[in-house]
């Protein structure tokens, strides 16, 4: 089939999912085009560094440089040959019918697509500590990208907060690289921790690698912390007050705090192309629903943890198996997909055995002070959302339009979960009865400008 006749098929998101993605459809002959953020493919688990960068692929990925070297040659092979059409550092703002609204440094352009595959990754779960509205406190993303992209550490003395492999692979890369740091709290207990164990067993080599990780944080590692308030004066943070495990009262002195509590599906574009979410309980977040081949319906497909949550390896998988499903359903041969399957199943185990180690703290959330802020964008209350549950009746978008929470520049990524916890514990009802808020586009922010120089 020629070019010309050839189903327009967008990728959006070059990580590990969409670079196994494309790979599956350029053999099977087709032309993808794929939009990502990054200037180069890699997605923030690769993330790649300017070029003339001194470090080394080693330093930067450690275990993982072999692995993140072949997805960058792979990648950058197929563009060099023209298999590809590469639209880097856009992002996707609004889907509406059939076409993608794509911000560049041209402005904001439209671009159609018979089929849409959807592999946007995550971001930080991030949960409120009295205090993290203060300069000086940072997502353990952004902390890593910092290292990554630019080789250097965002404090001089570092503290490091929440729970899950991000916390203790941050820290591990910050100590490698020189950096001061003072503590990594771990809000999970050993005890909390060892309730994963028969999920972890399902990758032996990886959860080793993970103790091995965090072996070399030594006596900076504690677990079944309690986190009270984040100290700070007008210049930024000054402290992290906390309790240890015996409940005794710490004080680490630092200037930058870190914090996430494993991963947070970005699922704005899902919602805005269309497709059905479902509340996993596993996980305490709404995720979008597709089959096991990540098929969506109306023509979209999802892969990568922005649909589930399962790392790097689980996202190449679910690259492969999206674009199998496309090309399947464009009549087109497709691979077999019965080994990816079978792999799949082990590395959700996996994901299960995380999930259940480094649970989201909701206990920590539900007893926020009214003092509290919640929302840092507007700057919203844990007593404002407290109060808009009890006169919006507990429904999500009736609290975000009462109490501003969520109607910052992040669209709720950093509080949805924590204001949905309130609202839930404020009116005695489950999570998932409060609901979620609704996607709305732009899903980044876009300069003005840039939409007058749309079409």
């Amino acid at each position: 089939m020629s070019e010309a006749l050839s189903p327009r098929i967008v990728i959006v998101g070059a990580g590990p999912a969409g670079i196994r993605a494309v790979a599956t459809l350029v053999e099977a002959g087709l032309h993808p085009v794929v939009i990502d953020e990054g200037q180069r493919a890699g997605g923030q688990i690769y993330r790649r560094p300017p070029a003339g960068f001194t470090r080394t692929a080693e330093q930067l990925y450690g275990p993982e440089a072999a692995k993140a070297g072949a997805l960058h040659a792979l990648f950058d092979r197929l563009a060099e040959e023209g298999r590809l059409s590469h639209c880097a550092a856009s992002s996707v703002i609004a889907i509406h019918e059939g076409r993608l609204h794509v911000l560049g440094e041209s402005g904001v352009q439209v671009v159609s697509y018979d089929r849409l595959i959807l592999a946007t990754g995550a971001s930080d779960r991030v949960a409120p500590v009295p205090g993290w509205q203060s300069a000086g406190v940072y997502s353990l993303g952004a902390a890593q990208i910092a290292l990554k992209a630019q080789g250097v550490a965002l404090g001089r003395r570092i503290v490091l907060i929440g729970s899950g492999p991000l916390l203790t692979l941050v820290g591990a890369q910050l100590v490698k690289a020189g950096a001061d740091v003072a503590a990594v709290l771990d809000t999970s207990s050993w005890r909390q921790q060892m309730r994963g164990l028969w999920g972890l067993a399902a990758r032996p080599l990886v959860a080793l690698r993970g103790l091995a990780m965090r072996a070399r944080l030594g006596g900076r590692y504690h677990a079944g912390v309690t986190l009270e308030r984040i100290e700070a004066d007008g210049k930024g943070v000054t402290a992290m007050r906390w309790r240890d495990a015996g409940g005794r009262q710490r004080l680490t002195a630092c200037d930058m705090i870190g914090m996430g509590w494993h991963l947070r599906a970005e699922t704005h574009l899902a919602d805005l192309a269309g497709c059905a979410f479902t509340y996993d309980e596993r996980w305490r977040q709404w995720l979008p629903k597709t089959d096991r081949m990540g098929r969506a319906g109306n023509g979209v497909y999802l892969a990568g943890d922005g649909v589930r949550l399962l790392g790097a390896d689980g996202a190449e998988i679910a690259g492969r198996l999206a674009a199998a499903a496309c090309l399947a359903d464009l009549g087109y041969q497709a691979p077999s997909t019965s080994a990816d399957l079978r792999k799949l199943a082990r590395v959700e185990r996996f994901a299960g055995g995380l999930a259940r180690a480094f649970p989201w703290p909701a206990a920590m959330v539900r007893a926020l002070p009214d003092a509290a802020v919640v929302c840092r964008c507007e700057n919203v209350s844990a007593a404002a959302v407290r109060e808009g549950a009890e006169l919006g009746s507990g429904e999500a978008n009736r609290v975000k339009s009462l109490s501003r929470v969520g109607m910052g520049r992040c669209q709720g990524r950093y509080c949805q979960l924590a204001a949905v916890e309130l609202v839930a514990s404020q009116i005695g009802c489950a999570p998932d009865a409060v609901g979620r808020f609704r996607g709305q586009a732009p899903v980044r922010p876009a300069p003005v400008g840039a939409f007058l120089r749309e079409g």
